[in-house]
């Protein structure tokens, strides 16, 4: 299992972008343990814990909501009315529920955050349409300055995003990749690497200048079951730049309503095989196919959720290895220590130590 990691870059280019919007990128970096300085003296390139950079994001859109604007970017991602519009979905029975709530509710709040989303039906072609609309206008003032040197690129980034964020929503929903999908964005092409990025997330093509703002999949998804509980949205939620950054690298599928499961469960143990395919209403069966069809594992996934939890425990909790192997369902100390260096190539301490040095306070 590979650690999921964001290039220092991306750190720097949000520091950057909460400055020329007038707020203080110390300060919000500051809320998140990062030290802007230390993480500027790095390689471009160099890999930090996407947790980290997930935390960073939700401090700075928690920040930009003070603005009193609707967040332009990944529809909303971070802020109140996203997460508002997550608990009001929740409550479809099937996917198609769901969307036809966040249209409703979407209609009411369009004047004020500037975006809605319309689900379109076609019965011919067993396709449907998830129609993602953007006034950017209406944060261009204070959001998105002129001196802003990605400005000419920001309606491109702000459709094509919230298409991304509404694609990686639905299939976490329904625990299934939305097969057959593909993206029309309505703003011009930025170059080949931000096509070619799209195109991998979301395993279609792509269509830029495409006269609509639309993501297409498979109409029979709308009647895929909602697989999730309002406590699995919780851990969503807490936690949902991170979700979406794995979902970039492995796009949503059954794996990430597992993730959400295993973690909620932790508290109480580890659940089983048989546990998860019940709480997703699938025979094992059914279940390992799924899996093997998105060539990973039950144990591959544990391992992923156990790393995950036990780098945010150790760098935010200041937890101790006894007490981390004990939640993870380790019987000893030492097997633990095992894994961690196995997941991440350093153990406990050494992992901490290294963070420190390159970014935390």
């Amino acid at each position: 299992m590979t650690e999921i990691t964001v290039p220092a870059k991306k750190f720097v280019r949000l520091f950057d972008y909460l400055q020329r919007i007038g707020i203080d990128a110390a300060s919000v970096a500051a809320t998140v343990e990062l030290r802007p300085d230390r993480i500027a003296a790095l390689a471009p390139d160099h890999a930090l814990p996407a947790m980290h950079y997930a935390r960073l994001y939700k401090a700075a859109a928690a920040k930009m909501q003070e603005l009193e604007q609707g967040l332009p970017w990944g529809a909303g991602l971070g802020s109140e009315t996203f997460e508002l519009m997550c608990h009001c979905m929740i409550g479809g029975r099937t996917l198609r529920d769901a969307l036809r709530l966040a249209e409703r509710l979407d209609a009411l709040l369009y004047s004020r955050n500037g975006y809605r989303v319309r689900l379109l039906e076609d019965a011919a072609s067993d396709t449907a349409k998830l129609s993602y609309e953007i006034d950017i206008s209406q944060a261009a003032a204070v959001l998105i300055p002129e001196d802003w040197d990605r400005v000419s690129s920001c309606p491109t980034a702000a459709r094509a995003s919230g298409l991304l964020v509404w694609h990686a929503l639905c299939g976490w929903l329904i625990g299934q990749a939305l097969t057959s999908a593909e993206l029309r964005i309505d703003a011009p092409a930025v170059n080949q690497e931000y096509h070619d990025s799209l195109a991998r997330t979301i395993c279609g093509p792509v269509y830029f200048d495409a006269g609509e703002n639309t993501c297409s999949f498979a109409r029979i998804l709308l009647d895929r079951r909602i697989v999730h509980t309002p406590e699995s949205l919780a851990d969503f939620l807490n936690n949902s730049v991170y979700h979406l950054i794995a979902m970039d690298r492995v796009p949503a599928s059954t794996s990430a309503a597992i993730k959400s499961l295993i973690s909620i469960a932790l508290p109480s143990g580890m659940p089983s095989f048989a546990d998860i395919a019940a709480m997703l209403y699938m025979s094992e069966s059914s279940l390992r196919r799924r899996l093997q069809a998105e060539e990973t594992s039950y144990q591959d996934i544990k391992d992923e959720v156990r790393c995950q939890v036990a780098v945010d425990k150790l760098l935010h909790e200041d937890a101790r290895v006894a007490d981390l192997a004990d939640l993870l369902g380790f019987t000893e100390p030492s097997s633990f220590v095992r894994s961690f260096k196995g997941w991440t190539g350093y153990t406990p301490k050494a992992y901490k130590d290294r963070v420190h040095a390159l970014g935390r306070v």
